[in-house]
């Protein structure tokens, strides 16, 4: 059983940093790509301010020089959903529970373990980054492929974005989750919603030990509890 979550946006680098890894193959592919821009050409790619840019083009430098400060990767992504997981003060038992299931699916890094050392950048499927001719989502295809074809049960907590990344024989065993808010008697969905729901469900699923479809329809967190009703085969409903 793997557990497969995105990667963020936000970072937070005021943390332990560990040493780096090779890159494989696919990831030297994507940031010998971006190594050719400009700071100025980044802005327009990423449309983030200059400064950012400026950022970014030091992060891509740093790693092609091979001077890239490395962080755990459960650790340095701090977008909603992150900050929703419980990631210190871990007991063994969840500490290895993560290592074991958890898994980070990046347009940089591939499909990598929660703890897998990478560094500070921006990347994700959206963007029209050309690899050996190939979109982003084509180049990693095989790869993302690869890294889930021997398992047989995937929960995915993945936007659409990554989700497709991978192909379709692999989809068809991931089981889904939606997340609800019920307010004056109407169901509600939407993205802060979700973000936060996903981590403190991924925060349940490390503490009570989760490997089977079963024990996921038992679990209650944060308000939330399962929904027969509103599910499916391949998509749990939780309503808050």
């Amino acid at each position: 059983m793997k557990i497969l979550i995105p990667t963020a946006k936000e970072m937070n680098i005021e943390i332990p940093s560990l040493e780096a890894k090779p890159l494989c193959p696919e990831s030297q592919a994507v940031l010998n790509e971006l190594a050719r821009y400009s700071a100025q050409e980044l802005e327009n790619f990423y449309k983030i301010s200059a400064e950012k840019a400026q950022e970014e083009y030091d992060h891509i430098q740093d790693l092609k020089n091979g001077t890239a400060i490395n962080y755990p990767a459960l650790h340095l992504f701090d977008g909603l959903m992150y900050r929703n997981i419980k990631r210190d003060d871990l007991t063994k038992e969840e500490q290895i529970y993560l290592e074991k299931h958890l898994m980070i699916t990046s347009a940089l890094y591939g499909v990598i373990p929660a703890f897998e050392p990478i560094a500070p950048h921006r990347l994700d499927f959206l963007m029209k980054l050309k690899v050996a001719g190939k979109s982003l989502k084509s180049h990693w295809q095989s790869a993302y492929e690869e890294s889930m074809k021997d398992q047989e049960l995937i929960f995915s907590l993945l936007s659409s974005e990554f989700e497709t990344v991978f192909p379709k024989k692999i989809r068809e065993k991931m089981l889904t989750f939606k997340f609800m808010e019920e307010r004056d008697g109407k169901l509600k969905i939407h993205s802060t919603i979700s973000k936060k729901a996903r981590g403190t469900f991924l925060t349940a699923l490390m503490e009570n030990q989760v490997t089977s479809v079963e024990e996921i329809k038992k679990l209650s967190f944060a308000g939330f509890n399962y929904r027969e009703d509103l599910s499916s085969d391949k998509e749990l409903a939780f309503v808050k």
